[in-house]
């Protein structure tokens, strides 16, 4: 484990773990599910996901007039980048870096960083492809254990098919949740309040430079804000085109006060 600690909080970063953040500590309340290296990595922590996030459909999309196929990892869909799974190694300026793996078809490789304040931690990715253009996407998956109040907005939402996947078309405004589903229009930085009763122990405000939210607050035992930098099955709805020495980079900043 990587420990960072400040005046109010302290971070345990997991590189064996999928480069995942495995706890994060503040005002001396757990703000994360935890787990351990023998749980389901889908289902604990915060973990970065790329070279795309959510669903992938049946695994299949083209690209520059070619079909690929990612293995199959949820139910018919592939699942969550290739990242969050494998061991990412850490590198002399405190950094974690990964290639993208044997079963991404582009190549290429990915790297985060933590920045953590007395205020907030500040978590950043990338994804660089190597010799090929590729298409890309980023974001990360935290599990925040309840109890947790959502203060959530959003402008419109991705309509889900049959397959359990967006179908492309957008529903403005979104109905009420729970929710397990792509946002757009989130103008208004996510808030959870941490505890019971009518004084939150911890307020988390989320705030990203990505411009899609999924929301899943259907467990009993957690909720999951996540940014990213597109919607599930981005590379064939909304593919975003990187090329080598023009990366992908997005944010993701906690901030904290209780």
């Amino acid at each position: 484990m990587i420990e960072l600690a400040s005046r109010d909080a302290t971070v345990l970063v997991s590189p064996h773990d999928g480069g995942r953040i495995a706890s994060l500590v503040v005002h001396g309340r757990e703000l994360l599910v935890t787990g351990t290296s023998s749980d389901d990595p889908m289902r604990w922590g915060s973990y970065p996901m790329t070279p795309w996030a959510g669903r992938v459909r049946r695994g299949r999309f083209s690209f520059a007039g070619e079909d690929h196929e990612l293995p199959i990892t949820l139910g018919p869909h592939a699942i969550h980048g290739t990242t969050y799974d494998r061991p990412w190694s850490v590198e002399p300026d405190g950094s974690l870096a990964i290639d993208l793996g044997s079963s991404w078809p582009f190549g290429g490789h990915a790297r985060q960083r933590f920045d953590l304040t007395d205020e907030q931690l500040v978590c950043t990715l990338e994804v660089r492809a190597d010799r090929q253009a590729m298409p890309a996407m980023v974001g990360w998956h935290p599990w925040y254990r309840r109890p947790v109040e959502l203060t959530f907005s959003a402008a419109s939402m991705y309509e889900r098919d049959d397959d359990g996947m967006p179908s492309g078309r957008l529903i403005t405004p979104p109905p009420p949740g729970p929710w397990d589903d792509c946002f757009t229009g989130v103008d208004t930085p996510p808030v959870l309040r941490f505890g019971e009763g009518p004084t939150a122990d911890v307020t988390l405000t989320v705030t990203s430079d990505c411009d899609h939210w999924v929301v899943y607050d259907q467990p009993t035992h957690a909720v999951c804000v996540e940014p990213q930098s597109g919607p599930p099955d981005s590379c064939t709805i909304a593919p975003f085109i990187i090329e080598p020495g023009a990366p992908l980079v997005r944010s993701m900043t906690l901030r904290w006060a209780g």
